[in-house]
């Protein structure tokens, strides 16, 4: 049995505001039982185009039409306009979320400050951020968050540990193939990875059309080895202007008899014999479609 799972990056207050309920009434169509990862704090979207001279960066904007899908205002937050700090304009879009039954989860504090500078800054930067994103959880959801997906898919050492100190259940952080307990220069980490194995659609886009995007995902569904695939979308991609692409790629999915799941279905039942789940290296390293690094699972 072929399964899919699926995780959609929340990274702006646009994508927050408008881009969740067609996200949840597109998942409960077709029964996909998706995790919703939230970026909480500022929106500095506008501060991304200071990576204009990031090797790729330029392209894949063009490629995937960064102005058209996330919108002119947005690329202006944190340089032209005010940041708006994200969870305290949208409680009611995230709660929504969690009262329709999806599970949810910390994306980031500070996306834009989390992609660039989590590799250049040390623990305690690192548990700062963490804790005030873990913090607006708390004020949202009025319980503790028990995963994380890393903005960017970006990792360091310092990361790996903060999530160890706040018991994760489980973390999608990284590019890989099957789920995994992490390693950094050997050291070893606890917290189940459960990576992302296909490729996202704005990292495709450009490279084929919507449409053939739609066969694509399903061949590689059907080749992964071990019947586990795990697909990242956006709020400001799949959640607007490729909703309709979303609806399409689900019905299609479910008539080749792919099976939907959750992440912590998968999650637990793959602690219960964590003997059985492989220690996997990360490292940051090129990736196909993206600009700079990115954590990919040896």
């Amino acid at each position: 049995m072929k399964k899919l799972l699926i995780k959609v990056d929340i990274d702006t207050y646009r994508g927050t505001r408008e881009g969740l309920k067609p996200l949840c009434d597109i998942f409960e169509k077709h029964g996909m039982p998706a995790l919703f990862l939230f970026s909480f704090g500022p929106d500095n979207t506008g501060k991304a185009l200071s990576r204009v001279f990031q090797r790729g960066f330029v392209k894949k904007c063009l490629r995937s039409n960064v102005a058209g899908n996330y919108g002119l205002k947005t690329l202006m937050y944190g340089t032209l306009l005010p940041a708006p700090i994200i969870y305290k304009k949208c409680r009611k879009e995230m709660l929504e979320v969690k009262k329709r039954g999806f599970a949810c989860g910390i994306h980031s504090w500070n996306h834009f400050d989390w992609q660039t500078k989590l590799c250049k800054r040390g623990y305690d930067w690192t548990k700062h951020e963490f804790e005030k994103a873990f913090a607006a959880y708390e004020n949202i959801f009025g319980e503790s968050a028990r995963c994380c997906g890393a903005a960017g898919w970006q990792v360091s050492f310092e990361s790996l540990r903060v999530q160890d100190e706040h018991s994760m259940l489980f973390a999608s952080d990284a590019r890989g193939y099957a789920p995994f307990f992490p390693m950094i220069e050997e050291r070893r980490f606890k917290t189940l990875q459960i990576p992302s194995t296909l490729p996202t659609l704005d990292e495709i886009l450009g490279t084929t059309s919507a449409e053939s995007a739609i066969s694509s995902y399903l061949k590689s569904i059907e080749r992964q080895k071990n019947g586990l695939s795990v697909m990242t979308c956006h709020a400001e991609l799949e959640g607007m202007a490729y909703l309709s692409w979303l609806d399409k790629f689900l019905k299609a999915a479910k008539s080749a008899g792919v099976e939907f799941d959750s992440f912590e279905n998968i999650a637990q039942t793959l602690l219960e014999k964590p003997n059985e789940v492989a220690f996997k290296e990360i490292k940051m390293a090129p990736f196909k479609g993206r600009s700079g690094l990115l954590a990919v699972e040896q």
